[in-house]
């Protein structure tokens, strides 16, 4: 008489234990938490210490989008209101995100004693092969504004293959002229560094208007901790160098130049672009965008981020309508990268959807 074995799947049906759901849950919102807030790293140059923020873990393949704030910001007051933007998050989530802070300025950072020396614009610049090192990132798309543009324009003429593209907001890539000088010097004597600072930022039309974002910042710059750290980083800036960029000395990468249309530096922005390689370069003047339009316009600017990446070659299914909608301006752009992602495109903002015909046209200026 045999007797016949079976196998009998057990399929156990107890709920969690009593509070386990709630602990997953809580590690669910910290996972959240944590990528919204990003990484934080103290990454050692051979200039000092660079504060750097992390988001996202990205795609290997892509470059990491880098950033470098203006005077008077950190990355945070400089770029949370650009990247924490709905239609910007179709983008963040497919890029590591790199927030780099400069020396002294992100919150919480150690007063500076009396007497320090601050490094130059020509170091701050140099700090940032070392960021590239530390996260094991192979190329980037920059993305500065002011101060930062210009830092980043410096590293990208010393390092071109590391740079795939350049968002240039405000950018001024000269030294400043006799005249500007005198300025300063007459303007240290009767404004306080706020106002000097916020006279930077913003144009003289939202000055006198003294709107809700003037009185924000002016009240963050006057209390914050680090005002003498800031200071050091303005008259840092005040001092920078002359580029010397032209036609047969300019950026390897694609750029996109982004001022407002009554911002400070209109005049040195549409300068530059005539300086630039006019097949790989898209200039774009925000109007009602004042001296910050990554604050004041982000959906435009996220829309024109989208299209530059798009001509990159990244992106290229992304789904741009808002823009296209709201208006009939068309624009022309061309980029051109090496291998198989050189294009050249033309939108017509009064179309549906993201097919972009070719153009013969290399440059986008429009004002939106």
């Amino acid at each position: 008489m045999t007797t016949e074995m079976q196998e009998i799947a057990i399929t156990e049906e107890k709920p969690l234990l009593p509070g386990q759901s709630d602990t997953l849950k809580d590690a669910e919102i910290a996972a959240r938490i944590l990528l919204d807030q990003g990484q934080e790293h103290r990454v050692e140059t051979p200039h000092g210490v660079l504060h750097v923020t992390v988001h996202g873990a990205g795609n290997a393949r892509r470059p990491a989008i880098l950033t470098f704030h203006d005077v008077g910001m950190d990355s945070k007051s400089c770029f949370s209101t650009l990247f924490k933007f709905e239609e910007m998050q179709e983008i963040v989530k497919n890029f590591t995100v790199v927030h780099v802070d400069a020396p002294g300025q992100e919150d919480g950072a150690a007063i500076y004693p009396a007497g320090y020396q601050y490094a130059s614009m020509d170091q701050v610049s140099e700090m940032l092969p070392a960021v590239l090192q530390y996260f094991n990132f192979r190329t980037i798309i920059g993305v500065g504004v002011g101060a930062g543009a210009y830092i980043l324009s410096k590293f990208t003429l010393s390092n071109p293959d590391a740079v795939e593209g350049l968002v240039l907001i405000n950018v001024d890539t000269n030294a400043r002229g006799w005249m500007d000088w005198a300025a300063q010097k007459l303007s240290n004597l009767t404004s306080s560094l706020p106002d000097q600072i916020l006279s930077h930022l913003f144009s003289q039309e939202e000055m006198s208007a003294n709107t809700e974002l003037i009185q924000t910042h002016r009240e963050r710059i006057s209390k914050a901790p680090n005002l003498i750290n800031i200071e050091l980083f303005w008259k840092s800036y005040q001092g920078r160098r002359d580029l010397n960029i032209e036609r047969n000395n300019t950026f390897k990468c694609p750029v996109m130049l982004v001022v407002g249309d009554q911002a400070p530096y209109e005049e040195a922005a549409v300068e530059c672009n005539s300086k630039l390689d006019p097949t790989t370069t898209s200039f774009l003047k925000m109007a009602d965008a004042g001296g910050m339009p990554q604050l004041t316009q982000p959906s435009k600017l996220t829309e024109a981020f989208k299209y530059f990446i798009q001509g990159m070659g990244y992106m290229a299914s992304s789904c741009m309508t808002r823009l296209s909608r709201s208006r009939t301006t068309s624009l022309s752009s061309s980029f051109s990268m090496e291998g198989s992602r050189s294009r050249s495109r033309t939108l017509s903002q009064g179309s549906q959807g993201g097919q972009l015909p070719p153009s013969p046209s290399h440059t986008m200026e429009v004002s939106c």
